[in-house]
């Protein structure tokens, strides 16, 4: 039997024909875009009291993210003890202290200003370094001069001589150039380099006792590795930097390069686009150099920065450069890697946090999507450990064991680097629309626009961002196919020519009650 529609049914449908003439068609519910990660800040407190203090004075001064000040912080405490120092985790595993940071921010974002303030000090050092092994330099340079002589000399000799001196003669000959081959002009110390090749990179690590350090505002490193002077990708020199494992360079035509165990720290600022880009380096993520990094891309503050700032007081700029520079040259002196052991508190402490990692990397854990880079955060966070150790103690972290509360402290700073490492490699392997959905999405939201053309809308959005009108179709698409935003049947055409009107756009009306 056929139901017959009641009157509580027609009047139903009546006021909802109503409503359609008043508000228009009725709405269904939006499909959420892939949410965005809220990432953690920066946090501070886990750096010791002299380092904390300076890059919360940093980061006022300059009004930039925490992150970027607290980044560079770890990569300048690993320029001052990489290379000297490694961490004993656990039976043979040790873990070297030099790291690898790379903080994404836009432009306008004083980066340079921040690099300026946090490695001031370590310039003061290489410079400190370089007069004091002067002496030593003029003296190497003068025995290996004379001793070239006398060995040329002696060969000479050798040479003009009746045969039955000549044997004598030539061993004497042969014994003064091998004792001139043996004595080694020290190079000019250097703690800090920028713009490096790879070949230049090994080369300096040659020169360098096998430590050297690359921090930058920039993140031209990139291009390099990419291939920008090679044209081929060319990470060797990178991905054994960061691990210590030996490298060996033989070229034609010069002296071959051995480096034991190579020490390279990396800290970096760069746009979020080379973020994005360095994903697309061949071999990049295949063979672990991306899983290398401590990624963090902090909220920017630009707009919203307080124009007359605090500056940083003289008893913090003060302390920050007594301690970092009595670290650096207190570490200078090591040649063999003084090593630092866990406590037992802190070696439980450790152990816990591999049991959380090792929990997450399986098959749908919630670290599954970047094992490749959660695999090393344990590694990682051993390392920070070791940084953190060596900070707090910076005149004698070598005599003992790293604490339960530092091994505390470095983990903390473990879980804020999986967040961002999260977001990033989630950035990487991204929909671009979804960002730019995004973006519109919050444009409309934030001026509760009901409707707009087209035209309109990319007259308010920034150029830097769509460059041209059609930038727009992917995104707008994207929220259409959401439910966000619906487009309003064109007009009919009059017959006249010229240019077709700017499609119009309805939005949904939770962007208008601003309720998203």
């Amino acid at each position: 039997m056929t139901a017959h529609p009641t009157d509580a049914d027609l009047w139903a449908g009546f006021d909802s024909l109503a409503a359609e003439e008043v508000t228009g068609p009725v709405w269904d519910e939006p499909v959420p875009l892939t949410a965005r990660r809220d990432l953690p800040t920066f946090p501070v407190d886990t750096l010791p009291l002299w380092l904390a203090d300076m890059v919360s004075a940093v980061a006022e001064e300059t009004q930039t993210p925490a992150d970027l000040a607290g980044c560079l912080a770890l990569a300048v405490i690993a320029t001052a003890a990489g290379g000297r120092a490694t961490v004993c985790v656990r039976g043979r595993w040790r873990e070297p202290v030099n790291l690898y940071t790379a903080v994404a921010l836009d432009p306008g974002n004083r980066k340079s200003a921040v690099f300026a303030l946090m490695t001031e000090p370590l310039m003061a050092v290489e410079k400190a370094l370089v007069e004091l092994s002067g002496p030593a330099r003029a003296e190497a340079e003068t025995t290996a001069r004379l001793a070239k002589a006398a060995a040329d000399k002696a060969a000479a000799k050798a040479a003009n001589a009746e045969a039955g001196m000549r044997d004598q003669l030539t061993a004497e000959a042969v014994a003064l150039a091998q004792a001139a081959e043996e004595i080694k002009v020290p190079c000019k110390p250097q703690l800090v380099a920028d713009d490096v090749t790879p070949e230049n990179l090994a080369t300096l690590l040659t020169e360098q006792e096998g430590r050297i350090s690359v921090l930058s505002p920039e993140g031209g490193i990139f291009d390099i590795i990419a291939g920008r002077y090679s044209g081929a990708p060319n990470m060797e020199i990178f991905l054994k930097g960061h691990a210590g494992d030996m490298v060996r360079v033989n070229r034609q035509g010069r002296e071959a390069q051995h480096i034991e165990h190579p020490a390279v720290t990396m800290g970096l600022a760069v746009q979020p686009e080379v973020l994005e880009s360095i994903g697309q380096i061949k071999g990049a993520d295949g063979r672990g150099l991306l899983a290398r990094f401590l990624y963090a891309q902090p909220e920017s503050l630009v707009g919203r920065r307080n124009l007359t700032p605090d500056l940083i007081p003289d008893d913090v700029a003060e302390a920050y450069t007594c301690h970092l520079g009595g670290l650096a040259m207190a570490m200078n002196g090591w040649t063999d890697p003084a090593v630092l052991t866990l406590s037992p508190e802190a070696d439980a402490v450790m152990l816990a946090y591999q049991k959380v990692t090792e929990s997450r990397i399986g098959k749908g854990g919630s670290l599954a999507a970047i094992v490749k880079w959660a695999s090393k955060r344990d590694g990682a966070v051993a390392r920070i450990a070791g940084l953190l150790h060596l900070a707090t103690h910076t005149d004698n972290g070598w005599t003992r064991p790293i604490e339960a509360s530092t091994l505390a402290d470095a983990a903390r700073l473990g879980d804020y680097f999986t967040a961002h490492a999260q977001h990033v490699f989630d950035a990487m392997g991204a929909d671009p629309a979804q960002e730019a959905a995004h973006q519109v999405l919050a444009h409309i939201r934030d001026v509760r626009l009901t409707g707009f053309t087209k035209r309109d809308l990319f007259r308010q959005l920034s150029r830097g961002d769509f460059p041209a009108m059609a930038d727009l179709d992917p995104a707008l698409a994207l929220l259409e196919e959401h439910g966000w935003l619906r487009q309003q049947p064109p007009p009919p055409r009059t017959g006249r020519g010229g240019r077709p009107p700017s499609p119009k756009y309805d939005a949904h009306p939770r962007l208008t009650r601003g309720d998203v």
